[in-house]
């Protein structure tokens, strides 16, 4: 079974009831929402309705809250190879021990 995971992309603010009334339906409230139903001629035609303010993906099953989120979020962009304690420990010849002030 698959399933269409609808993201809100663009603020329904300013826009026609009917519009809004169409996102309360999905289940969409924020920017950013996920929310997945299953494929079906219905929700096809409901995202139709608001597809300028939505990105839409076919995917084989559900996904969680936390793997959403996973997904979603960035490289940090570095990588921590040594940690300045050790590193300093290392150079002034007291390996393994760390002094705390």
């Amino acid at each position: 079974m698959s399933f269409f995971r609808v993201t809100l992309l663009r603020s329904a603010i300013g826009l026609p009831r009917r519009s809004t009334d169409v996102l309360k339906a999905l289940g969409l409230k924020k920017r950013m929402a996920t929310v997945f139903h299953a494929v079906s001629p219905s929700v096809a035609g409901q995202i139709m309705k608001v597809k300028e303010l939505v990105s839409v993906e076919e995917v084989d099953r559900r996904l969680t809250k936390q793997e959403v989120h996973l997904q979603r979020k960035p490289d940090p962009g570095y990588y921590v190879e040594k940690r300045a304690e050790q590193e300093r420990s290392e150079i002034n010849g007291h390996a393994g021990r760390f002094r705390v002030h």
